[in-house]
């Protein structure tokens, strides 16, 4: 079931992007059950307030953060349509591959491309470019499935860090237990996230 659910998101949202929101969310998450520990020895801990303080700022950042995702991708294309009317309008052929090789560097890649390569590739997309035709900016299904998808993962990792709270009468022993499995947790995180170096909106960005 668990592998499912995680094909599933899989299938929305880039896998680099759903580590990173799982990350941010835990050491959000973290930040407050850590917080909590400077109060408790002088002021006590009320487990109420931190559980309530947890969820609703991770549900806020979700919040937060899904709308980002969205002015990012809505940025994203508008750059792609910006791309594709500077082509449209460039006086020669000559200066829209310059459009395009500014657009598109291949040089940063790992890559050693020969220069009959990189003007083929790039002749290539100035081709596909002239027949093609502009369509209207707009937010597609999956654009706003990953939106949800962003404020759904930032959201449900509060929940590790309230349930040792729920079944440990210990105030001072449930927030250890919460410390230590968000800790457990970022690792496995971290571990899983190093075969997608970077989330793919930052790669995206980058461009």
């Amino acid at each position: 079931m668990a592998s499912n659910l995680i094909h599933r998101i899989t299938d929305i949202i880039d896998p680099g992007d759903a580590l990173g929101e799982v990350l941010f969310g835990l050491i959000m998450a973290l930040t407050f059950t850590v917080g909590s520990r400077l109060l408790f020895a002088e002021e006590g801990l009320n487990v109420r307030e931190l559980i309530v303080a947890t969820i609703g700022c991770n549900v806020a950042w979700g919040i937060i953060d899904a709308i980002l995702f969205i002015l990012g991708t809505v940025f994203y294309k508008s750059r792609r349509l910006r791309l594709f009317r500077q082509i449209k309008a460039a006086r020669s052929e000559s200066q829209a591959l310059a459009v395009l090789a500014s657009e598109f560097p291949i040089e940063d890649v790992s890559l050693s491309p020969k220069a009959a390569d990189a003007d083929a590739l790039y002749r290539s997309f100035l081709a596909l470019a002239k027949r093609a035709d502009p369509v209207k900016l707009s937010l597609s299904k999956g654009d706003l499935l990953a939106a949800i998808a962003v404020f759904l993962l930032v959201s449900a990792t509060s929940f590790p860090a309230v349930v040792p709270f729920l079944l440990i009468d210990n105030a001072n022993l449930a927030l250890r237990a919460s410390n230590l499995f968000l800790i457990i947790l970022l690792f496995m995180t971290g571990l899983h996230g190093q075969a997608f170096q970077m989330p793919s909106r930052f790669v995206r960005g980058s461009r």
